[in-house]
């Protein structure tokens, strides 16, 4: 009678302890999910010039943007913009209108591509754009130590720390270097440090690159430019050719249209190819503290909460 009695105290106590414990459990399940469930960064640079910030939909006389936006590119909450205060927003366009500030921005390709990336790879995690481009300039202005590279890289930098990593740098420049014949045959030399230098910066020697070879040029000398675009051989490195893409009437810039489909031909560019990896005695790319490189991250996640229910669950029987 009296271990009957110590059975039912003891069966009460843990049925006390059971339920006492539960809403914690449930709290600590929910909170396990929602820190596991946080979406990786991939951050993705956009630099260049004109082209790359975006004249779509621009009328060049007038200076105005038709305020048209395809569906293609359309905000969505997984694409994100890193603005001129260096803080992430959601993305619109035109995604450089506060950073290409003396010129009227329009539809560029960031947003088509972004959101091919997502429809292809839903799993993928939030995307991070980080506008750079500036109309009108030449590669010499790119290099390392002048302002447009410095201002690049401080960007970047800031746009790590919130975690995620650089998935791939979004190259669109050349159309001024048709000018002159000087810069035009200096193009591949400039282009080649350009590339080399933001790696060694990045602490990312195999960076993937899409590259865009021109569609038009300022000058004459767009078929040299072209040349070295096409030619240049480097790990990782992608060429995307806009060469017949719609232009607006000014015979320089791509249309709203043109410039869908270029984001989209980059994005598709960029799924299609397996980067190549470092060597096993070589340093990785830096990601401040985050998980290196990768296209997506969806299927780390997928798990969380079915293993927290089961732990709630099996805790919960061994006190009962």
């Amino acid at each position: 009678m009296g271990e009957r009695c110590g059975e039912s105290r003891i069966f009460k106590f843990n049925s006390m302890m059971a339920s006492s414990l539960l809403p914690f459990l449930i709290v600590f399940a929910i909170q396990s999910w929602r820190v596991t469930s946080q979406q990786y960064n991939n951050i993705f640079i956009l630099a260049g010039q004109s082209n790359m910030a975006g004249r779509g939909g621009v009328n060049e006389t007038t200076a105005t943007w038709d305020g048209v936006v395809p569906p293609q590119c359309r905000p969505n909450p997984s694409i994100l913009r890193l603005n001129s205060q260096l803080e992430w927003v959601e993305a619109q366009e035109p995604l450089h209108a506060d950073i290409d500030v003396t010129k009227t921005n329009g539809v560029g390709p960031g947003m088509a591509f972004a959101n091919r990336i997502l429809e292809k790879r839903p799993g993928m995690g939030l995307v991070g754009l980080v506008p750079c481009a500036i109309g009108g300039t030449n590669i010499s202005e790119w290099e390392r130590g002048k302002v447009l590279y410095t201002r690049m890289m401080k960007r970047v930098k800031a746009s790590l720390q919130g975690g995620g990593g650089v998935e791939a740098l979004l190259w669109y420049q050349g159309e001024s270097d048709t000018l002159l014949l000087s810069d035009a045959k200096s193009y591949r030399r400039r282009l080649r440090k350009f590339f080399s230098d933001l790696r060694a910066d990045l602490n990312s020697p195999l960076l993937p690159i899409l590259q865009v070879a021109l569609a038009s040029g300022e000058g004459p000398y767009i078929e040299v430019v072209r040349e070295a675009q096409l030619d240049t051989d480097l790990l990782n490195l992608r060429t995307v050719d806009a060469k017949g893409l719609p232009l607006g009437p000014d015979g320089l810039h791509l249309t709203t249209q043109a410039q869908v489909s270029l984001g989209q031909m980059m994005a598709d560019t960029f799924l299609q190819f397996v980067p190549t990896s470092l060597p096993k005695n070589n340093v990785l790319p830096i990601h401040n503290g985050a998980p290196p490189t990768r296209p997506y991250n969806g299927a780390s996640q997928i798990y969380v909460l079915p293993i927290s229910i089961t732990f709630l669950t099996i805790v919960s029987l061994t006190l009962l």
